[in-house]
């Protein structure tokens, strides 16, 4: 974070001073909520949590080189204490935003947030320093504290931005208020706390109504609810897809022998060549997201096209392809499930599986309410009609969705199989696997399925699933 005396944090909070003998003294580290990353200069936010109290760490923490903490009753050692953590926190972030006069990218969606923010990140740090959400903090507690990274020497800012219900983004814009809006998509994730898609695209849409007249809205030109977005804000609007009305868009759509999109990328200011890194078709979009937001901040189309062909995936555990000495070939997805994901990486299982076997290892999509039948069911069907070798649903109830939908479309029989757990999965794939064949683990975080992935990585005399 920018050096900010305590005194400073006090005021911008609306907290009192406690223990503090000299208030001069400024905070130089990072703002962090885990004690094991405080650094010399740290602030420490104390966080009550149901299992951890955070203030309990408050000795710790300082005796650990932290200036102070953040809390919300004295701690006996220095201490800015407020009345709401959550909320000085956040008050923090858009104060150092504010002072810092970065340029703001936000987005969101319910699929390839993670990815797109990764892309964005990697293509405009190509031309300026640029800070990003690490992973998936993009919560009200991991976004003020990815905006507080910032320094003088950042000039993007890309932040992601989750919801789990309305007015949950309208927050995180007021935290830190967006100069460029990007939505993605509006699908079923979290469709059984939200209630419908209609709901989904009420929230996310919060994203582009926080946007200043100057600010600019990125919207997917492919998603009827998302270009419908255009009429709820007063900034610019530029559309990305593959429709012929997009602003940024891709001809010539295709997959390499590997399974990386590859086409020719089209902007108002000149166009360029994208093979990508990354695998699956659905990346195209995450792309052309990436790409739209670029251009408006000034990056020609053939810089665009290098940086997209350059970057890689930063966070664990999506799409992360390796291949064993045998040959096999692992495919890690397993950090989340939504069926807009799931149909995705399935097509990119086939892709990258011609003429070789291909196993989906599937596991359940969590918080899909009344619809989870019906979406686990049509997963399964899917797997049959792109013609995936071998079917394994892991898990319980809406495992046996899954195969039961696979059998019913197809009778295959001994083509899917439903077993109980991942250390049942990785047992059947022990026995089974030979070389060249390609290997898709995918499920919600909850289910854990990377532990299939890692094991079938590992080896081991036991085969034995690591505890999580």
């Amino acid at each position: 974070m920018i050096a900010l005396s305590l005194a400073e944090i006090a005021a911008v909070v609306g907290g009192q001073t406690h223990d503090i003998p000299d208030p001069a003294p400024q905070v130089t580290g990072p703002v962090v909520r885990d004690s094991r990353e405080v650094e010399p200069g740290s602030l420490f936010v104390a966080f009550a949590g149901e299992r951890v109290d955070g203030h309990d760490f408050a000795r710790a923490v300082v005796d650990a080189g932290a200036a102070a903490v953040l809390a919300s009753r004295p701690v006996g050692v220095p201490a800015i204490v407020v009345d709401d953590v959550q909320r000085a926190l956040g008050a923090l972030a858009r104060h150092v935003v504010e002072r810092l006069g970065v340029t703001l990218v936000a987005l969101t969606g319910s699929a390839g947030k993670t990815s797109t923010k990764d892309l964005i990140a990697q293509v405009l740090r190509s031309k300026a320093p640029t800070v990003f959400t690490p992973g998936s903090l993009n919560n009200e507690i991991g976004l003020p504290l990815t905006a507080l990274t910032a320094t003088e020497e950042t000039k993007y800012l890309v932040l992601e931005m989750g919801a789990r219900g309305i007015g949950h983004i309208r927050y995180l814009t007021d935290l830190t208020p967006p100069k460029i809006g990007l939505v993605l998509n509006v699908g079923t994730a979290h469709i059984g706390e939200f209630g419908g898609r209609e709901q989904i695209a009420q929230a996310k849409g919060e994203l582009v109504e926080s946007l200043p007249e100057d600010g600019t809205a990125v919207l997917n030109a492919d998603d009827p609810l998302v270009r419908a977005m255009a009429s709820r804000t007063k900034a610019r609007v530029v559309l990305f897809g593959e429709s012929g009305e997009a602003d940024v868009r891709a001809e010539n759509v295709r997959l390499t022998d590997l399974g990386q999109p590859a086409f020719r990328l089209h902007t108002p200011s000149g166009c360029g060549d994208v093979t990508m890194r990354l695998y699956g078709e659905h990346h195209v979009s995450n792309a052309l997201a990436a790409a739209a937001v670029a251009h408006e901040l000034g990056m020609s189309a053939d810089e665009i096209a290098r940086a997209l062909s350059e970057a890689g995936s930063l966070s664990r555990w999506r799409m992360e392809v390796t291949e064993r000495p045998d040959g096999v070939t692992v495919v890690n997805d397993a950090y989340n499930a939504n069926p807009e994901s799931m149909r995705a990486a399935l097509r990119a299982l086939v892709a990258m599986g011609r003429g070789r076997r291909t196993w989906a290892v599937l596991g359940q999509m969590a918080e899909l309410g009344d619809e989870a039948l019906a979406e686990h069911d049509a997963i399964g069907r899917l797997a049959v009609r792109l013609n995936v070798s071998k079917l394994v649903a892991v898990g319980g109830r809406e495992a046996s969705w899954l195969q039961l939908g696979a059998y019913n479309e197809g009778s295959w029989g001994e083509e899917s199989v439903h077993v109980s757990d991942a250390q049942a999965a990785v047992d059947l794939l022990r026995s089974e696997l030979r070389p060249g064949d390609v290997v898709l683990v995918k499920a919600s975080r909850s289910v854990g399925l990377e532990r299939v992935a890692q094991a079938l990585l590992d080896g081991g005399a036991e085969g034995e699933v690591a505890a999580r």
